[in-house]
């Protein structure tokens, strides 16, 4: 049973007896002393694909939902839809980008550790690594004289993602980036 604090977007959760998925989470830390952390969590129901928004504190309790799990890597776009292989069976999932709201600027041809989330052998979402390696197409020149300290600028990665990174990063550098914050990790 997953702490509300272990949930990823795509995690795969229970709720009265319906599997849902985590889509967006919102981390609010309270500065009352004493208060604990607050996870503002919007689920999708599996089957209805109907939005569910729910509060949790960090250390309550989920049921995980009865769904089968495989590793995939993402193999290509098609249209809305994006197609996942399982590289022993070789078999093909698809999904359309409703089921992977907020995860599609992750996703690079050949991405590997891909879990996806399957009810009744049907594909219902994916859950990312964490860390994910992304090339910087643009950023602003490096500043001369520029060290490691906390100032950031903003850079577009291959995916159109936009993150913020370090001033001394380069354009053509390729980064990690935490899929679960979106935000910069390291160079890869």
């Amino acid at each position: 049973m997953p702490k509300a604090s272990d949930l990823k977007q795509g995690s795969a959760i229970e709720i009265k007896g319906e599997p849902y998925a985590v889509k967006k989470i919102e981390v609010r830390n309270p500065t009352s002393r004493g208060a604990s952390t607050l996870y503002k969590i919007r689920f999708a129901q599996m089957n209805t694909k109907q939005k569910l928004d729910k509060s949790f504190k960090g250390d309550d309790f989920l049921k995980e939902a009865d769904c089968a799990k495989l590793m995939v890597q993402y193999s290509y776009q098609e249209g809305g839809n994006y197609t996942f292989i399982n590289l022993e069976s070789y078999e093909q999932y698809t999904l359309n980008a409703e089921d992977l709201e907020g995860q599609i600027k992750y996703l690079t041809e050949g991405l590997e550790g891909i879990i996806i989330l399957l009810l009744d052998d049907a594909p219902l979402g994916i859950e990312l690594p964490t860390a994910i390696s992304l090339e910087i197409i643009e950023t602003p020149p490096t500043m001369k004289g520029a060290s490691a300290t906390n100032r950031t600028k903003p850079a577009t990665l291959s995916t159109g993602l936009e993150v913020q990174v370090p001033e001394y990063i380069e354009t053509g550098e390729i980064i990690k980036v935490n899929s679960d914050s979106g935000k910069f990790i390291s160079r890869a």
